[in-house]
């Protein structure tokens, strides 16, 4: 629907301006007339040239989603039909992206398509997780309650995130600082020396001789150097697409001493947590299974949940697959057997989710505080072998004097 660009004087001699969409002129001029503007100026807003430019948009981002899904939950609540809250909400939307999604959503819903398959055209913004549960809620009548799961799920799914990110910034910038630091001192301050201790005529010590070796490798091969981690970097990612390159990678993350430990933890945080909404809201176990597998962000698990969806389609209760699976721990093996015993298979979920996502806290702080000191040893120590590797021939020579 094109959107029009109005300007004109209130009943008080105010000058106005604004923008709204009409699917004609005449329909734009009628909407301003009804705000009581006097001889309104109306023109079709320019096009974009960059709107239809996916690198030019900005993105959605996972806020924008918990708010729109905050704010649908009470409109629906409240007893707003759906077309009216999509339209509202599509309206107030200051990401353009996210805005002609909506709208794209709302026409499919006015033609008659259900809300749930309305946005799976639009994977890009709404995962498998929501659209499976959106079409739970409306099977089951209960979208407003879906929705406000789903906005509390995706708020702590993303402080989860942010947690992560946290843990691992501190250590990123100490990494990053400290070969900036190394190759400046390797190509700018080492040569200075190199040159003065050629002046002197004699034999460097071994310490000395290695340090200006490889400040001259660094100077004559740093741009390769630099393309050579490129490459490798890209390799890394085309080799990660495939199915099995993404499995040995996952596989090794899995079994690094610490790191290892924090993924297993967030990724049995991650399952149980999204599998006790979806079971909540209405999801079959098998149909939550998939979903849950694809969402799980690491092969390895994805393959065992998947195995435990095939031992469930073929009776077998869900405790055993996940015991013989050898990714989850024992106690989150038997808590969930005991859920499903009772019959609180997703309460007990949930239980479970809580108590990893204090473990999660727990071992992002042990990271932290161990990184730290592990990375101010690091900078120090190797600051300190240069430094003294240079300052070797010095005190040689003033011995001999």
């Amino acid at each position: 629907m094109p959107v029009y660009i109005w300007k004109g004087k209130n009943s008080y001699g105010e000058k106005r301006k604004g923008e709204i969409e009409a699917p004609d002129q005449a329909a734009a001029l009628a909407q301003v007339k009804r705000l009581r503007i006097v001889d309104p100026v109306i023109k079709e807003k320019p096009k974009d040239l960059l709107e239809n430019v996916s690198f030019f948009q900005p993105n959605v981002t996972g806020k924008d989603i918990v708010i729109f899904t905050r704010q649908m939950s009470t409109m629906i609540d409240a007893g707003l039909p759906l077309v009216q809250c999509l339209e509202i909400l599509g309206k107030q939307q200051s990401n353009s992206t996210f805005k002609k999604v909506l709208s794209g959503v709302m026409s499919d819903v006015e033609s008659g398509s259900t809300l749930a398959d309305s946005m799976r055209k639009h994977p890009k913004v709404f995962d498998n997780l929501f659209t499976n549960m959106i079409e739970a809620g409306e099977t089951g009548g209960i979208l407003d309650t879906i929705l406000s799961r789903l906005a509390g799920f995706m708020e702590k799914s993303m402080a989860l995130k942010k947690k992560i990110k946290g843990a691992m910034t501190y250590p990123a910038i100490c990494l990053a600082i400290s070969i900036l630091i190394l190759a400046v001192i390797l190509i700018f301050v080492v040569p200075v020396f190199s040159q003065m201790f050629e002046d002197f005529g004699s034999s460097l010590p071994m310490p000395t001789q290695i340090v200006v070796n490889l400040s001259n490798f660094f100077k004559n091969y740093f741009f390769y150097m630099i393309v050579a981690a490129i490459l490798l970097w890209m390799l890394f990612k085309k080799v990660y697409k495939t199915e099995k390159g993404q499995m040995t990678f996952d596989r090794i993350f899995l079994r690094m001493p610490v790191v290892g430990i924090l993924i297993r933890k967030v990724a049995v945080a991650k399952f149980t947590r999204t599998l006790s909404t979806m079971l909540q809201s209405g999801v079959p176990v098998l149909e939550a299974l998939q979903v849950v597998g694809k969402t799980s962000g690491n092969k390895v698990i994805e393959q065992a949940v998947f195995r435990v969806g095939d031992a469930i389609a073929e009776g077998r209760p869900i405790a055993e697959p996940l015991e013989e699976s050898g990714v989850f721990p024992n106690m989150v093996v038997q808590m969930i057997n005991v859920g499903e015993s009772v019959g609180a298979l997703d309460s007990m979920l949930e239980k479970i989710a809580d108590f990893y996502d204090e473990e999660v806290d727990q071992a992002v702080e042990n990271l932290t505080a161990m990184i730290e000191p592990f990375m101010m040893v690091f900078l120090g120590g190797m600051i300190g072998a240069l430094v003294v590797a240079m300052y070797l021939p010095i005190f040689k020579i003033a011995s001999v004097v």
